[in-house]
């Protein structure tokens, strides 16, 4: 029987305020109290795992070990079937801006072109099949772990459409049968809509069946 977190405090292993917010919310109807690993001034780990289940395996660990708490972690990104699954965990490094001029940082487009720019290299018949994977992985102070695994299926456009969403959104197309045969991609979706197909909800809902159900 899988071990569950129960009411009660969650480190959410991320410095990232928006993240701790949006899984906050989603686990407060369940009594969970969530808490930052930022806020406890916790290091963040490398990230060294070559799959995504590896890398929130990895932070939800180190945060539950210098929390003496449970500790939630996700790790999440694209994949595209033509490019063999990458950029997959490098997903986020793939925006990553040289230093220049003293402004590091992201660079979206950036990365979006290079994905682009890779598939058009393959031909005009280069297949755009891509997906969203998302894990989360929890872990308890003395070693015990869990994992879920979510993903959404869709295919790649160009150029970017949509305003609404973040990282790769614009170029990301779902699959028709789960936006009712629209050419939507996840940045032209409003927020909540996109929220419930996600990988991440798809992740979530797993967590919360056998967690909470």
């Amino acid at each position: 029987m899988t071990r569950r977190i129960g009411s009660g405090t969650l480190v959410i292993a991320t410095h990232n305020a928006g993240k701790l917010k949006e899984i906050g919310a989603l686990l407060e109807p369940y009594g969970v109290k969530c808490i930052s690993a930022g806020s406890l001034g916790l290091p963040e780990p490398k990230e060294t795992g070559t799959t995504f289940v590896q890398n929130a395996l990895l932070k939800a660990r180190a945060a539950a070990e210098a929390s003496g708490l449970a500790a939630l972690a996700d790790d999440s990104g694209l994949s595209v079937a033509a490019l063999d699954g990458r950029p997959g965990v490098y997903t986020a490094d793939w925006a990553e801006r040289q230093w220049f001029e003293g402004d590091p940082g992201r660079d979206w487009y950036m990365a979006m072109g290079k994905v682009e720019g890779m598939l058009q290299a393959k031909g005009p018949d280069a297949a755009r099949a891509a997906w969203f994977s998302c894990v989360l992985a929890i872990a308890w102070p003395d070693g015990e772990t869990a994992v879920y695994e979510g993903r959404v299926d869709g295919s790649l456009t160009w150029p970017p459409r949509g305003t609404l969403g973040f990282g790769y959104d614009p170029v990301f197309v779902p699959a028709p049968d789960i936006i009712g045969g629209r050419d939507m991609t996840f940045a032209e979706l409003e927020p909540q809509e996109k929220h419930r197909i996600s990988h991440r909800a798809d992740a979530f809902a797993k967590l919360v069946a056998e967690q909470f159900g």
